[in-house]
């Protein structure tokens, strides 16, 4: 017997539901959207009639939508949690992604539940007992190695999901305290501060300032697109884009390489592989990943330490390097370049003192630069793009089209015309008309049926193969319209009708949580999370700093990181260079101080801070 192709499942961002169409377009097999709160992303809200919107044209090519519910949740918010997790479902929605247990305590539909990044899943232990908890898929840390995440997929038999590409949260997700305690705003809440990409300066251990406004805590963003098959062979099946804050220019050119990328899996590995939806993506421009926002890109830990993962010196958008200096005189920078320019491009580069310079191009020459407002760069200097204006001005543009594969039958039944139309999906139609006799054509008609039977634009369909066994008979054009219109019709019908969501795993209420103690890091806001966790074996239980404040705490640690500082510096503790910089370290910017601990042990960074009273 033949074993089942394993799906595979491109994940993409929206952060409204016009982008999640063009994500989907653009080759997306699902895409991961905020509802109307209680999602992470607290500036990415959706009302729930624009979510059903955009669940019926994500379910005409079987692909599907997930809302984040994601944020912990206070007791006096449950009732409303519930009511909108029920809104969602009679929406169509596929899934909810949650940080929270309470929901598995709700009164609420058989929806599927994914654990979100936030549950800080780090253990094949954990793993095993979310699955157990009735979570269908859970995201995995975005720290994870290869040897990590096939631990995590021989714990379990639930769909691993993994991040592939976008920004990076230093600390590990669900776990960072630090703008809650530092600025009264919780990422657990949706409502993250950016306290890691600040700048600060660095003390050491007597005091002295080592380096002044660098964004220490600040990473690269993340590109995994050269790793996908050995992510895919340790175990990974949704393959994830951050970004529920960017544009659609960003979502539209990162979905489309990934979707070439995951293609070309897909076709040179078709006995194994396939997409979780179907559909033909043909866009209109070629995908470039430096051409969007990115920091620089790193792989972060897949392949063990990856060495320098931190842009310490901007948290702003670098871009693609497009050449060098030659000199620059009188507003005029005379360049070596690797590409061409154009007006209006956005470019940058790092000066002296290692900070990042942007600039706007008024005119372009050649090689000669003329920009918006002075740059005096030195010779040699690298050049980076971070805005190429024709790519930028093509992404505003309809940039692609999708479109569902049927093939047709086209045949006479007694003084029926009649079209058998099957389409990719699975769906099988027959569409008629009365014709009575028709004429004998005084030429061959078979070019032009199939030219009206395929004139699908707009529909969502695409004529694949036509057996056409009409004969030589003639059939007036509006006949054959009238037949392409109830054909789609019937096939947009039969999806509805078919389309299945998958429901809810069962709990397994005889499963034990890993840990019979729980404090501040586990996030616990509520009186129902309290009571799932009781159920499954935990006896003490400390609430969230978000409701508790900390009580009894004068430090906290509000971030548990795998980047380390004194790595990224050349001062590691383990492998040499540990008398560059003298500890204990320090941040500090602002009002705000950070003591930086080392758990070698672990090769682990712990940020700690006084709460303040």
């Amino acid at each position: 017997m033949q074993n089942a192709l394993k799906k595979i499942e491109l994940l993409a961002p929206a952060r409204n539901a016009d982008i999640a169409v063009e994500a989907i377009k653009h080759g997306a097999d699902a895409v991961y959207i905020g509802a109307e709160g209680f999602g992470a992303r607290a500036a990415a809200g959706n009302a729930v009639a624009d979510i059903e919107r955009l669940t019926d044209y994500a379910h005409r090519y079987l692909a599907r939508v997930y809302v984040t519910v994601n944020t912990i949740i206070y007791d006096n918010e449950l009732r409303e949690v519930e009511r909108l997790i029920k809104r969602l479902y009679h929406a169509g929605v596929d899934a909810l992604i949650v940080q929270d247990m309470a929901v598995l305590r709700m009164d609420i539909p058989p929806i599927a539940l994914h654990a979100s990044t936030q549950c800080d899943t780090r253990t094949p232990e954990r793993a095993r007992f979310l699955q157990d908890a009735g979570f269908s898929q859970i995201v995995l840390p975005r720290e994870l190695s290869l040897d990590e995440i096939r631990a995590m997929r021989a714990a379990v038999d639930v769909p691993l999901e993994a991040f592939v590409h976008g920004a990076l949260c230093v600390c590990y997700s669900g776990d960072c305290h630090a703008s809650h305690v530092l600025k009264g705003r919780s990422a657990n809440r949706g409502e993250c501060a950016q306290i890691c990409r600040l700048p600060y300066d660095l003390y050491d251990g007597a005091g002295n300032c080592v380096e002044r406004c660098r964004h220490f805590l600040s990473l690269r963003d993340m590109n995994r697109s050269a790793e996908l098959l050995s992510m895919l062979e340790a175990g990974v099946t949704s393959f994830k884009i951050e970004g529920r804050l960017k544009d659609a220019g960003y979502v539209k050119n990162v979905v489309s390489y990934y979707d070439r990328k995951l293609r070309g899996i897909v076709e040179n590995n078709p006995d194994i592989y396939s997409r979780e939806s179907v559909g033909r993506t043909v866009t209109t421009f070629i995908p470039e990943l430096q051409k969007s926002f990115n920091r620089g890109f790193t792989t972060y830990f897949l392949n063990g330490d990856s060495g320098r993962v931190g842009s310490i010196y901007t948290p702003k958008s670098q871009g693609e390097p497009v050449g060098s200096v030659v000199r620059c005189h009188d507003r005029m920078i005379e360049a070596r370049l690797d590409t061409a320019l154009a007006n209006g491009d956005g470019l940058g580069y790092f000066n002296e003192r290692h900070e990042f310079v942007g600039f706007r191009l008024n005119r372009v020459e050649g090689s000669r630069l003329y920009p918006a407002l002075a740059v005096n760069a030195a010779p040699g200097t690298r050049l980076y793009r971070n805005s190429d204006k024709a790519f930028d001005d093509l992404l505003k543009k309809e940039s692609a089209t999708r479109s569902v594969i049927v093939d047709m039958t086209l045949r006479m039944s007694g003084t029926l015309l009649a079209v058998d139309a099957e389409d990719e999906r699975g769906n099988a139609v027959t569409a008629t008309v009365e014709v009575g006799t028709p004429d004998r054509a005084q030429t061959d008609q078979t070019a032009q049926r199939r030219k009206a039977l395929g004139k699908l634009g707009g529909t969502g369909y695409s004529l694949g193969s036509l057996d056409d066994r009409v004969g030589n008979l003639f059939l007036p054009a509006a006949v054959l319209t009238s037949l392409r219109r109830d054909v789609t019709s019937l096939l947009d019908s039969a999806n509805r009708m078919r389309y299945c969501r998958e429901l809810r795993r069962q709990e397994n209420a005889a499963s034990v949580y890993p840990d019979r103690q729980l404090d501040y890091h586990s996030n616990v806001a509520n009186a129902l999370a309290s009571e799932f966790y009781r159920s499954h074996g935990v006896k003490t239980i400390m609430p969230s700093l978000e409701t508790s404040g900390g009580e009894g705490s004068k430090t906290l640690r509000v971030m548990t990181t795998r980047y380390c500082l004194r790595r990224e510096l050349g001062a590691c503790l383990k492998k040499g260079g540990a008398d560059k910089i003298k500890g204990p370290l320090t941040l500090r910017s602002g009002d705000m101080t950070l003591r930086l601990d080392f758990d070698c042990a672990a090769c682990r960074m712990l940020v700690n801070t006084t709460k303040r009273s």
